[in-house]
């Protein structure tokens, strides 16, 4: 029989701090913010991290921007509300509520707000051999014109990331437009 992970308030919301089965409400989970970035919602927990599969549930106001990137394993998206633009191979598409996006292993993409409120997605991806196997930012003409490229080729993303505000722990400042508004 599987047992129940324990989930304790910390500073960025409810974590599972042990390994487990667990239900948690998107308000209440854990949450990290960054102005350039947007918001992301934290499933698991890093004293009880998903061994197979990562999961992350993604706001991005308008204008904000994922990090183009690409990584060895399988990765799938789905627009839960709201707009945005995916980059992806050097290409640019407009997506929209319930948009389903599959890149498979080493597919360049990242995503930018767009619209007039936020957009959330859902995000997955395999995790078979990470971080071992690893992650690539590359160069890109398109993602730096929209503000989300790295500067340089880089497989670090305390690199990639070293010109972007730091992560603060805790959920958006506004739930406003986001469909589990209170």
């Amino acid at each position: 029989m599987v047992a129940e992970a324990r989930l304790e308030q910390l500073d960025a919301g409810l974590t599972p701090v042990s390994d487990g089965w667990f239900v948690v409400n998107v308000r209440d989970g854990a949450w990290v913010t960054n102005e350039a970035i947007g918001a992301a919602f934290i499933v698991e927990g890093d004293n009880a991290p998903f061994p197979d599969v990562g999961f992350t549930l993604a706001v991005l106001g308008p204008g904000q921007a994922s990090m183009y990137h690409r990584e060895a394993n399988q990765e799938d998206f789905l627009v839960l509300a709201g707009e945005c633009l995916l980059l992806i191979e050097g290409e640019e598409r407009r997506l929209e509520a319930w948009d389903f996006v599959h890149c498979p292993p080493d597919t360049e993409h990242g995503f930018v707000g767009a619209g007039e409120g936020p957009c959330v997605i859902f995000m997955t991806g395999a995790r078979k051999g990470w971080p071992e196997k690893g992650i690539v930012y590359p160069l890109s003409e398109l993602a730096l014109s929209h503000g989300e490229g790295a500067e340089r080729e880089t497989t670090s993303p305390a690199e990639a990331y070293a010109s972007l505000p730091k992560w603060r722990a805790g959920p958006p400042k506004t739930w406003d437009g986001l469909p589990w508004a209170r």
